[in-house]
């Protein structure tokens, strides 16, 4: 089932969106709003922005008010005072705790780094995050699979664009059909605000060393076909032990970007957890 591109879908949910600014290192961070109801907290991954979740937003803002950072280093939020966990998950619980109001509990949804920062947000502001959702996290200890990527850096026009395709390939999607226009741009903007390497906040095991410091819930989701963090049965296998009562949710025919490639069935999957 190919995707559906829309060239202009970023450009349309940024103009809909309701921005915020909050303090971060010496500048500030960007949150943008969309929808109506209980808030829902949905954090991108690396080399990304809000926009990593761009087939999900109208969807899930039917329902819920979805706030949505850049997160420290990424996207229009400028660097963090220091470049590690503390670093980039104080000013996110700040943000929350001012447009929010207080310390109240919500749910934080994370997406591959994200979920990371999701972990280590509720290890030290427990307050703050009633459960948490990861989709397709790195940090539980398992092998960061093998993945051969094309140099993009200095390449324009049809080169650079057959590079970013075959990147998002072998990282984040899965069928050749959803590395389309709109996965490509969204590619692009975050490569051109990324700031921060990802690598050292994750591996091997940031995430579950995080959840052993707090008790908050925690559930998952996995692309079938995940890339980076492949074969969703020994992930679950390895983050059971933390929370033996996490559900773990399978999207099919899909790749480490999943809301992205099977954005249905995603959101069915994280409706059912919420």
């Amino acid at each position: 089932m190919p995707v559906s591109a829309d060239a202009n879908l970023l450009s349309r949910l940024a103009g809909e969106a309701r921005l915020h600014h909050t303090p971060c290192g010496s500048g500030r961070m960007a949150w943008r709003v969309w929808g109506r109801g209980e808030p829902l907290v949905l954090l991108h991954g690396a080399t990304g922005f809000w926009g990593h979740w761009c087939r999900n937003i109208e969807p899930l803002a039917q329902s819920r008010e979805l706030w949505i950072p850049d997160l420290p280093g990424w996207g229009d939020s400028d660097l963090p005072a220091t470049e590690d966990h503390a670093g980039i998950v104080d000013p996110v619980a700040l943000g929350l705790a001012t447009l929010l109001g207080g310390n109240v509990p919500r749910d934080v949804v994370g997406f591959s780094t994200g979920g990371v920062m999701a972990a280590h947000l509720a290890s030290r502001h427990p307050a703050l995050v009633r459960r948490i959702v990861v989709i397709g996290s790195g940090g539980i200890g398992t092998p960061l699979a093998e993945m051969v990527l094309q140099p993009v850096w200095g390449t324009t026009g049809a080169a650079r664009e057959a590079a970013l395709r075959a990147n998002l390939l072998a990282i984040m999607l899965h069928h050749p059909e959803s590395a389309d226009d709109l996965a490509l741009a969204v590619q692009e903007q975050g490569i051109a605000h990324s700031r921060i390497k990802p690598r050292e906040l994750v591996m091997p095991d940031h995430l579950v060393t995080a959840l052993a410091r707090c008790d908050t819930p925690l559930d998952a989701i996995w692309g079938a076909f995940d890339g980076p963090h492949p074969d969703p049965a020994s992930q679950e296998q390895a983050l059971r032990p933390y929370r033996p009562d996490m559900r773990f949710k399978v999207v099919p025919e899909a790749g480490h970007w999943c809301m992205y490639e099977r954005p249905a069935a995603f959101n069915a999957a994280l409706r059912e957890l919420l």
